[in-house]
């Protein structure tokens, strides 16, 4: 009975749904890029990348009102849009998962980059002055 009511598709096994992929966080800001109904054009909105995997990312939106539930994602820095589909939508964070897999020298391009930025501004914290203890100019006399 239940498979009368089930499609074709409910029984086609995929390993982009089975497979479970290494997640790295990083901090990356992107843009989700959303086609409007009938083709009459696009909407961009600006979001941060929480993790990302080779299947799918966690980001965070300012808002999703009117946000659909496939669209593609332009990682700043990078020529690609990824297309995704909405996994969960939780107030401002979504999940989603990729329409094709990541290309493993795309993320190992995101991951690396964000580990470069992370690296400059632990050398910049390192170059700023350190809290040096000052005697009063009273005690000096």
């Amino acid at each position: 009975m239940t498979m009368l009511r089930a499609t074709h598709l409910a029984t086609v096994k995929s390993a982009i749904y089975d497979l479970r992929w290494e997640e790295f966080n990083v901090k990356r800001p992107a843009r989700i890029v959303a086609v409007r109904p009938c083709l009459t054009g696009f909407s961009m909105r600006s979001a941060e990348i929480i993790d990302i995997s080779q299947g799918g990312a966690t980001f965070i939106v300012s808002t999703t009102a009117g946000l659909p539930k496939h669209y593609y994602l332009n990682i700043l820095g990078l020529a690609y849009r990824i297309g995704c589909a909405e996994v969960y939508r939780n107030k401002e964070r979504i999940g989603v998962r990729f329409i094709n897999l990541l290309d493993p020298e795309v993320l190992r391009r995101v991951v690396r980059a964000d580990f470069l930025v992370g690296n400059m501004e632990a050398i910049d914290a390192r170059r700023a002055p350190m809290f040096r203890e000052t005697r009063p100019a009273a005690s000096l006399a």
